[in-house]
Parts: structure tokens; C-alpha cells; sequence
């Protein structure tokens, strides 16, 4: 006799009755979480040239860039349907130019029953997009692109790190 499956043996974000669901934490330990994104955003030269003399028409694009990035990883609760809301307690994120390519990092930490991964992810993937839309008149071809997790720690499924040279 076979044993049917049903999806909230394999789904966390399925309930009962085959609904989406926020997974459910009480009995959770408090736990340290730490998680790292990374993206780059490809851009023009005359772009790139503006954005190193702070000459675009919208202001300082890496330090606007990283506030909003800021700004995304505390609400990402409000953001994503299925996600916790965490009070993060650390978000470092960085806004490089480095030549025709923005790289952006947040390295996001909490003490807290759920990772914060999709804190992390957030933070890159808005602070790209404010890149975006703060170039866009001076380059239609710009690209966000790797936009990934590159390490957690802390957890019941342990550590993780993107290995070298693996894409998403």
C-alpha cells in the first residue's frame, strides 16, 4: 500500500488545505544569522564617468543606491508575502564602482528564529535597481545581473557558500 505524499510534507510554505503559508516559528531557537548577497549592475561609459563625477542629474547614485538598499533589507517583510519580519541588527552594504560595473554586497546579521537571506538578497536587488533607474537616462542598456546569495551562516540546515566559478 502506497502512501500518498501530500504537499506540506515536502512544501514549508504550504498549509493543510494546499495554501501558501508563513512558516511557522514559535517553537524556533533564537539563533545568530548572518547572510551575504552580491549583484552587479553593467553600465556604460559615459555612465560609469558621470557616476565617478558625481554628475548625474538625480544626485549621488552609489550613496543613494545604498540607502535604498538600506532601506529594502528592513522591509522585506513587506516586500516578499511569506517572509518573517526581522529586526536586523547589522546591514553593511557597499556601492562600488569599478569600471564599467557597479558592485554591490550586503552582508546582513540578526539574532533571530529565520535566516536572513532574503534581507540580503533584497537589499542588493533594490539597491541595483536604484542604480538603474537613477542612469537610465544616460544608458537604456544597462544590466542587473548575479544577483545571488553568496554565504549564510547559523541555522538548522547549517552553513553555506557559493563556491567559485558556480552560477546560480
Amino acid at each position: 500500500m502506497n502512501k500518498r505524499t501530500h504537499p506540506t510534507d515536502t512544501l514549508t510554505h504550504i498549509n493543510e488545505d494546499e495554501l501558501p503559508s508563513m512558516v511557522r516559528i514559535v517553537n524556533k531557537p533564537v539563533a545568530a544569522r548572518k547572510a551575504v548577497a552580491i549583484g552587479t549592475v553593467y553600465i556604460n561609459a559615459a555612465l560609469a564617468a558621470a557616476i565617478r563625477q558625481n554628475a548625474v542629474s538625480k544626485g549621488r547614485v552609489l550613496d543613494v543606491a545604498r540607502l535604498a538598499g538600506i532601506q529594502a533589507a528592513k522591509k522585506t517583510s513587506e516586500l516578499i508575502p511569506l517572509c518573517h519580519l526581522i529586526l536586523l541588527e547589522s546591514i553593511d552594504l557597499t556601492v562600488q564602482l569599478r569600471g564599467h560595473r557597479v558592485q554591490i554586497r550586503a552582508a546582513v546579521e540578526a539574532n533571530w528564529k529565520t535566516g536572513v537571506e532574503m534581507e540580503a538578497l533584497t537589499a542588493v536587488a533594490v539597491a541595483a535597481l536604484t542604480v538603474y533607474d537613477m542612469g537610465k537616462a544616460l544608458d537604456r542598456a544597462i544590466r542587473i545581473d548575479s544577483v545571488q546569495l553568496l554565504e549564510k551562516t547559523g541555522g538548522t540546515r547549517g552553513n553555506y557558500r557559493l563556491r567559485k566559478g558556480k552560477k546560480p
